[in-house]
């Protein structure tokens, strides 16, 4: 029998209300321990097809190929890693959220077409939002409102390409490769900016650095791993070699950098390091030969787990201390050194320190750019890969830990949290020194080694490709420590003080409020003038007019008749009065009644 990974956790969600205590924790840790078996079980295949409109085409629920289940193991791997990091929880609101959240993930990643991707894309969006108003903060309801309202946008983007894709395939919404030489139009072109803003690729970067730091400790963690991931997977699926992704990821990859090393923030630099580590990914997926795209679901794999346990060393931190500013931390060496070194372990990988799982996926992608000629994407990469280690590698440990005592003395992270970290390093360092177990998953593998592969695209060429060779160890030991040497030479500059680094969003932050007063003043100010105008004025004039117009009207066709009685200018305008005051009373005789009557029914007859 074939199991969705995603119906395993979504399901499972709606059960934890009905679980207490220890056997909670234990009960959510046991979910996606069940998805990473179902995962592994799955043939590979389309299950769960359907046609669900007349015209329409069908829908594949469940789409199995190696690429999904590169994606569909590390997701539940690393939820497996978060939940027992999270032991100590016992908040319904955020399980439930996380699990939905995951098991959108896992659907988008599973999905056989473009409907039912975009069901589990707004499932994410939903529950991640969720995931950061559980913070129960005022900052974390600000930004999980900007966060979703950015995701609205982004998620109405991808509805408006499906729509026009659809009509542009003649009513197909398989979810395949898009290609770059003929499938360029307005669809395509808004799915990928749907893609691209779950990738929080600049200009629409800001909600990630804004809305992560503002997630709870455990929801921080788990976020880090899967709107973004998700996205790159959906990048590998539908836009391989698309050219103008070569320079939104040499984009990312800058960007972040610059914004981490300005950030005093420990869990912000952490996010803007997100966006530099997603741009080497978007960056591959636009080279699109077989050994980038390989790279690319290499580099997101480790991705995920040494980023998560930066997530998770920062998490401790801030559960014992309190506090998340580099400013008012420090020293904290002497108290938290379980913290430390398996945060130390995570900012080795992510530096692409040799002998860890970064060094074995990041070379990937720099040799298959430089394999295709692309000198100033390799270089600006190779670049990138520097500035991590001055922001990620020895920025976020330095300052947390060591730089300036500030007298905190608090006790070591819980044994969960310990145990969450533990499992991550472990993979960071496994996969670093046996890559080969990696490789082995990737898409285009053919033949695996211990330590190499063959990465072979359909009528590409065959790369062999090997992390271990001498020049590459030299080469990256080289830029690491020039890193290490910039940073303790202007580490008076790199110091950060209690600043605040305005980015992207505070156009919509300060645009949306200025559009707000503006669009109150002009149609609040638009809306007094017209009700002055016309219904003070007007529709009264109107009304005390169309009161008095019977009375107006008779005595306009009576007073020939009153003159022809000789009736005096005075007599005259008493009559006319007299006829004014009984029309404001109601109060017409019988004979003016019937006259008038007869009058307007003349007229009618007339006119008709």
């Amino acid at each position: 029998m074939t199991a969705h990974p995603a119906l395993i956790l979504l399901i499972g969600a709606l059960l934890v209300p009905f679980f207490n205590g220890r056997a909670k924790s234990v009960y959510v840790i046991s979910l996606p321990v069940l998805a990473l078996l179902a995962v592994y079980s799955l043939p590979l295949g389309n299950f769960g097809q359907f046609s669900w409109l007349a015209g329409f085409g069908d829908m594949t629920l469940l789409r199995s190929d190696k690429l999904a289940k590169a994606f569909g193991f590390i997701f539940t791997i690393n939820a497996t890693a978060a939940f027992i990091y999270a032991f100590y929880l016992r908040d319904n609101t955020q399980h439930v959220s996380a699990l939905m959240y995951i098991g959108g993930a896992l659907g988008a990643v599973f999905a056989g077409d473009l409907i039912t991707l975009y069901i589990f894309w707004e499932i994410m969006a939903i529950a991640s939002t969720m995931l950061i108003l559980a913070r129960r903060s005022q900052r974390s309801y600000g930004a999980a409102l900007r966060y979703v309202l950015v995701h609205i946008l982004g998620g109405l983007f991808l509805l408006a390409g499906i729509v026009i894709t659809f009509n542009q395939s003649g009513g197909s919404i398989a979810f395949s490769a898009f290609d770059p030489e003929t499938s360029k139009h307005a669809g395509t072109w808004l799915i990928l900016i749907g893609f691209l803003v779950n990738a929080a690729a600049p200009p629409f970067s800001a909600w990630l650095s804004d809305a992560y730091p503002e997630g709870t400790i455990t929801g921080s963690v788990i976020l880090s791993a899967y709107t973004t991931k998700t996205a790159v997977y959906a990048l590998i699926r539908g836009f391989p070699g698309w050219d103008i992704l070569l320079v939104v990821g040499c984009v990312m990859a800058l960007y972040g950098i610059i914004y981490a090393l300005l950030e005093n923030d420990m869990r912000r630099i952490l996010a803007y390091s997100i966006i530099n580590q997603v741009g080497f990914m978007v960056c591959a997926v636009g080279v699109g030969t077989a050994i980038c795209l390989d790279g690319a679901v290499a580099h997101a794999f480790c991705h995920i787990i040494y980023k998560s346990l930066l997530w998770m060393s920062a998490g401790a931190v801030l559960y014992r201390v309190g506090m998340s500013k580099c400013t008012e931390l420090g020293g904290l060496y002497k108290s938290m050194p379980w913290s430390l070194w398996l945060g130390t372990i995570g900012a080795l990988a992510i530096s692409a320190v040799p002998l860890t799982s970064g060094f074995t996926s990041k070379t990937m992608i720099l040799y298959g750019a430089a394999d295709e000629k692309l000198f100033i994407p390799w270089l600006i990469l190779e670049i990138a890969s520097a500035g991590v280690f001055l922001h990620a590698g020895i920025k976020f440990p330095y300052f947390v830990f060591f730089a300036k005592d500030r007298g905190h003395r608090v006790k070591e992270a819980p044994k969960s949290m310990i145990g969450g970290m533990l499992i991550l390093a472990f993979f960071c360092i496994f996969l670093g020194l046996f890559p080969g177990q990696l490789y082995s998953i990737l898409p285009h593998a053919q033949s695996v080694t211990a330590f190499a592969v063959d990465i072979a695209g359909a009528g590409e060429k065959v790369y062999h490709f090997t992390a271990w060779k001498f020049e590459k160890v030299v080469t990256q030991m080289q830029l690491l420590l020039l890193s290490a040497l910039t940073f303790f030479v202007w580490i008076k500059w790199l110091k950060r003080t209690d600043t605040i680094v305005l980015d992207t969003d505070w156009f919509y932050r300060r645009g949306g409020g200025l559009f707000y007063r503006s669009m109150d003043r002009f149609l609040n100010g638009a809306n007094h003038i017209v009700h002055t105008s016309f219904v003070g004025h007007f529709l009264g004039w109107l009304g005390k007019s169309t009161k008095s117009a019977p009375s107006r009207f008779l005595v306009l066709v009576m007073t020939p008749f009153w003159k022809a009685k000789g009736m005096g200018e005075d007599d005259l305008k008493d009559k006319q009065q007299s006829f004014y005051e009984d029309a404001r009373l109601g109060a017409f005789p019988i004979g003016r009644a019937a006259i008038f009557a007869v009058i307007l029914l003349g007229l009618l007859y007339v006119l008709r």
